[in-house]
């Protein structure tokens, strides 16, 4: 009996066994390489699948999501003989589980070799300057190279950023220095601009202001001058109409004794008026002959 219980026990152990070996179960984002006696088989994706137990086995389990893999820092020298510690970082991806296994013995630290192999290439070619403003060209020569390269070994890099650029530390302290005296430079070209323009729109008002007061001046004048030939146009309308009314009135009946009597009082009070004013007494050849006078001026009026 109980060597009865301990062959079964035997065998149920070996049918775990044999389950264990043959049952298999593959993740999503995955994919299972399996040898058959050594030698290349198939590719299991997700899901679940049966093996030959002891004949089938595992030989590679790879992830088949994007993977992001450091590039150690590396001393590279620049065209002008600078040496920079670079250090970066790479984005793949497992496109074919097969050639991943067998194109490469380890195809991570060969993209990680081929990846600071090319940036040296590149970052020889490039002044500090260059180096530090150029990252993005830098980081699609090194995706070029290495997706060209790993290609055979089934794998896609999507992208390479640099993370850090660290120059020595006398290049660090001479470039800000650099860095200080092109602000200071910058803060004294935008000084003296802002003075220029300043000038320039003092200048530009003042300018503005003699205009605009040469105009109102203009301006002026021409008010003053259609004021004074308005008055002088309105003073000739009204000396017409009165004299046209004063021709009218001598004209009518006993106009003619109304004009001649105000013809003398107008004399008489205007010689009156001059004698007052001066010490100097100016007379008539003939005073006697008012009536001569009234009548000269009577004939200017009726001419009129």
């Amino acid at each position: 009996m109980t060597g009865t219980f301990i062959i079964s026990a035997v065998l149920v152990v070996i049918i775990l066994i044999i389950v264990a070996k043959s049952a298999v179960i593959v993740p999503q984002q995955s994919a299972y390489i399996v040898e058959r006696l050594g030698k290349y088989s198939s590719t299991l994706t997700a899901g679940f699948h049966v093996l030959f137990p002891f004949i089938d086995n595992i030989a590679y389990r790879h992830d088949l999501k994007e993977l992001a893999i450091d590039v150690i820092p590396q001393v590279c020298i620049t065209k002008d003989n600078v040496q920079v510690e670079i250090d970066g970082v790479i984005y793949m991806k497992i496109i074919d589980a097969k050639l991943a296994s067998y194109g490469a013995s380890n195809y991570k630290y060969s993209i990680i070799q081929l990846a600071q192999t090319t940036l040296r290439n590149e970052i020889g070619q490039l002044e500090l300057d260059r180096t530090l403003a150029e990252r993005s060209h830098v980081n699609r020569s090194v995706v070029l190279e290495i997706d060209k390269a790993s290609e055979p070994w089934g794998i896609k890099v999507f992208r390479y950023e640099i993370k850090n650029i660290n120059p020595p530390e006398d290049v660090l302290s001479a470039m800000e220095k650099q860095m200080r005296a092109e602000r200071e430079k910058r803060a004294l070209i935008l000084e003296s601009e802002g003075q220029r323009d300043s000038a320039i729109n003092t200048a530009e008002g003042e300018k503005q202001k003699v205009i605009k007061e040469s105009e109102a001046q203009k301006q002026l004048q021409v008010n003053i001058s259609e004021g004074e030939a308005i008055a002088i146009l309105t003073v000739a309308n009204a000396t017409a109409e009165g004299l046209k009314k004063v021709g009218a009135a001598i004209q009518s009946s006993g106009g003619d004794e109304a004009v001649k009597l105000r013809v003398a009082e107008q004399y008489v009070t205007q010689f009156g008026k001059l004698a007052k004013e001066t010490n100097t007494l100016i007379l008539p050849a003939n005073v006697s002959d008012l009536a001569g006078m009234i009548a000269t001026a009577m004939s200017v009026l009726k001419k009129s």
